[in-house]
């Protein structure tokens, strides 16, 4: 298996809907509350540079979302668009919540972070592996 053979349309795709999730995510849904756990406010993000910061997050997904398809095509058989999904799923619960977590205990972050951030990634990864399942 060549690590570039993938369907780079689907892993276009699902970074695409992972960064949409974000958006969602952190401005309509979670964005209030996640900015309280934080400790900042709108004004603290006016300085930051927008296409650095959502750039480097679109390239981050476009990774994210290329090592989830590379991990499905590495299989000897076809799997499932259900198997795709859980597997997406469990990429989150089983590694990143856990990662994510551990860092939040040794950084004494605010208990509401770990829940929207937890939050964020298992929808963010479920949503790639379903555009994976439906594009294979």
């Amino acid at each position: 298996m060549n690590l570039l053979d993938v369907n780079w349309l689907a892993v276009v795709l699902a970074a695409l809907g992972g960064f949409l999730v974000g958006g969602i995510w952190y401005g309509p849904v979670m964005g209030k509350r996640w900015m309280s756990a934080v400790g900042k406010t709108e004004d603290d993000f006016k300085s930051s540079n927008p296409v650095k910061t959502y750039g480097y997050t679109f390239l981050l997904a476009l990774l994210a979302s290329w090592t989830l398809a590379h991990t499905f095509a590495t299989y000897a058989i076809d799997l499932s668009d259900i198997v795709k999904i859980l597997t997406a799923f469990g990429v989150a619960l089983g590694f990143i919540v856990p990662a994510l977590w551990t860092n939040y205990l040794f950084q004494g972050a605010k208990r509401p972070l770990y829940w929207i951030d937890a939050g964020y990634w298992l929808i963010f990864y479920t949503v790639m592996g379903l555009v994976h399942a439906l594009m294979s």
